[in-house]
């Protein structure tokens, strides 16, 4: 099976790095019916980047606003998924480079089928600089 690349939202936020804020912040989404299709969390300075990818972006923001929670504008990752195999990744990151875009960040995980089993998938949500979104698309064969 092909893999499949998709363009889709995503919003950023800041927190103090400290243990639980996090966690706050993603049971406030919870408690109010958020759902993602992914998440990622790492140090920025002395504070934590906290990306969202909602199934439902307006439905994120609003309620975002509404749980003041101050989101960044609307920005562009690509959520990559497929049939888990060796290189996978290295394919994708290839074709990217071959046609001079730079990646700013790559997060890729394989699940399912136990270690090396069939039936394993993977995913990865892969980012660019906003003036390479269009060309990355259009090289990665990109829906939406």
């Amino acid at each position: 099976m092909a893999d499949t690349v998709r363009r889709v939202d995503y919003f950023y936020t800041t927190t103090p790095h400290k243990p639980g804020e996090g966690a706050r912040v993603l049971g406030l989404l919870r408690s109010r019916g958020v759902n993602l299709l992914a998440f990622s969390a790492f140090p920025a300075a002395r504070r934590a980047q906290i990306d969202f990818v909602p199934v439902d972006a307006a439905s994120f923001v609003a309620v975002a606003k509404e749980l003041k929670i101050k989101v960044s504008p609307r920005k562009t990752v690509f959520l990559i998924e497929g049939d888990d195999r060796v290189g996978a990744i290295a394919e994708i990151t290839g074709k990217l480079g071959a046609a001079k875009i730079n990646i700013t960040a790559v997060d890729a995980v394989c699940t399912g089928g136990g270690l090396g089993g069939a039936g394993r998938r993977f995913a990865a949500l892969l980012w660019v600089k906003p003036r390479d979104v269009q060309k990355a698309a259009a090289v990665l064969g990109a829906m939406g």
